[in-house]
């Protein structure tokens, strides 16, 4: 995996990711400047099962594969994992793996407290995206 340690997200790319659709411009940009890019080749595992997450992934492209116990789920762009991990503290309950090349945004879960302190309505749509996680894993 190579990671551009530099800030690099832009606010208009992370203004299409579904979870920070609603923030403020000024929020936009304290997490462009936290956030951290890296890139994966295709058939890299990203996340471990059992591991503890440091962090919010969001794939910015490419496809990912979502390794549950009883079945296999595919995200794209748009879309983030290690969120459960990230809030309970607890290690990852999938793999995750890179389908195709992926470039992905990571958040680390100091920074991603700091967001969920200052702007309540992300923490809205986490608890619509784990509602769906939840659902999926049925």
């Amino acid at each position: 995996m190579s990671k551009q340690s530099s800030s690099a997200a832009s606010v208009e790319s992370l203004k299409k990711i579904p979870l920070f659709s609603k923030l403020s411009t000024r929020s936009l940009q304290r997490l462009a400047k936290v956030a951290t890019h890296y890139e994966a080749p295709a058939g890299s595992v990203l996340i471990q099962p059992n591991v503890p997450g440091t962090g919010l992934i969001i794939i910015e492209e490419g496809e990912t594969v979502v390794e549950l116990p009883r079945k296999k789920l595919e995200r794209s762009a748009g879309e983030c994992f290690g969120e459960l991990s990230l809030l309970t503290g607890k290690g990852h309950i999938a793999r995750v793996r890179a389908k195709t090349d992926v470039r992905c945004l990571a958040i680390s879960r100091e920074h991603f407290s700091e967001m969920l302190e200052a702007e309540p309505k992300m923490a809205i749509s986490m608890l619509q995206i784990l509602a769906d996680r939840l659902s999926d894993q049925g």
